[in-house]
């Protein structure tokens, strides 16, 4: 039987520590701060990001260059006979796009899934590929399969401030003064290709509700009889972001829903403060 390695990166949350434990290979994500790079959890902690970004640092996003790519590869196909690359969306980021190009020079070796996939949704396609390849399926089926259930999720965050999205152009900079001004969190949604408004609600508590009532929403119809779990996500502080858990667990009734780190690449559009929730399909 094959030997497959699956390799994601950063955007995934998932950290270096937690790629050993999955026994995946784990690419570092560059982001820039102040026009210097840095490397996401290997040249730059998640507090020591926000730090700089609480100070008023210049932040903005990279991808990683090819030959960072490409060597990574090289090393994992020297005990591994293919590879399950799984990058964040195409629709996101051109570094899915770069790296199925990379991939028609490694002989079929090296395949590129592109499932629409950035985060909470990124991980548990990497949870499912080592399902399947624990079930026997060759790399070329994985992908499939992967793309195949690419829009099986759905994500929903509520932003703390606009500023970032402000600078981004993503909103005006009258429309973020009017909704400091009223308290009002936007509540974004990624339900397979894009970051997209999903509403608007007075004050964090209220965004927590729609959310909640988003994802009552989705599981009573999309994800209804299927095989799903809940994941949360947040950014910057965790105080705020553990009594977000609490009220999730409680409203589901679930003690074994998990929060994780939203990735920095998220994070330099967002900023701090953000409380995300996930309905996910699995394998």
């Amino acid at each position: 039987m094959s030997k497959i390695a699956v390799v994601t990166d950063t955007n995934s949350g998932i950290t270096q520590e937690e790629a050993k434990k999955l026994g995946i290979y784990l690419l570092a994500m560059p982001f820039i701060v102040d026009e210097k790079e840095y490397f996401e959890g290997v040249t730059c902690t998640y507090e020591q990001f926000f730090e700089m970004l609480g100070s008023g640092s210049d932040v903005s996003t990279s991808q990683p260059s090819p030959e960072s790519l490409t060597s990574l590869w090289n090393e994992v196909l020297k005990t591994n006979d293919y590879i399950i690359h799984i990058p964040m969306s195409s629709a996101l980021s051109g570094s899915c796009g770069t790296a199925k190009a990379l991939a028609a020079d490694f002989d079929g070796k090296v395949v590129v899934v592109d499932n629409k996939r950035i985060s909470i949704s990124q991980r548990q396609s990497v949870l499912d590929a080592l399902t399947l390849i624990a079930q026997g399926f060759s790399a070329a089926e994985i992908c499939a399969n992967l793309e195949e259930t690419a829009f099986n999720s759905s994500i929903y965050l509520a932003v703390n401030t606009l500023e970032l999205l402000k600078k981004s152009g993503r909103v005006t900079a009258a429309g973020a003064a009017v909704a400091s001004i009223l308290g009002i969190k936007p509540v974004l949604q990624i339900q397979g290709e894009k970051l997209d408004a999903y509403a608007k609600a007075r004050g964090m508590a209220n965004a927590q509700k729609t959310m909640l009532a988003a994802i009552e929403k989705d599981l009573e119809t999309r994800f209804k009889g299927k095989n799903i779990r809940i994941d949360l996500a947040y950014s910057g502080d965790i105080g705020p972001a553990n009594e977000w858990k609490k009220i999730v667990r409680k409203h589901f009734g679930d003690k074994t829903i998990q929060m994780y780190k939203l990735p920095v690449s998220i994070c330099c559009h967002v900023g701090a403060g953000v409380c995300a929730i996930a309905v996910l399909e699995c394998i």
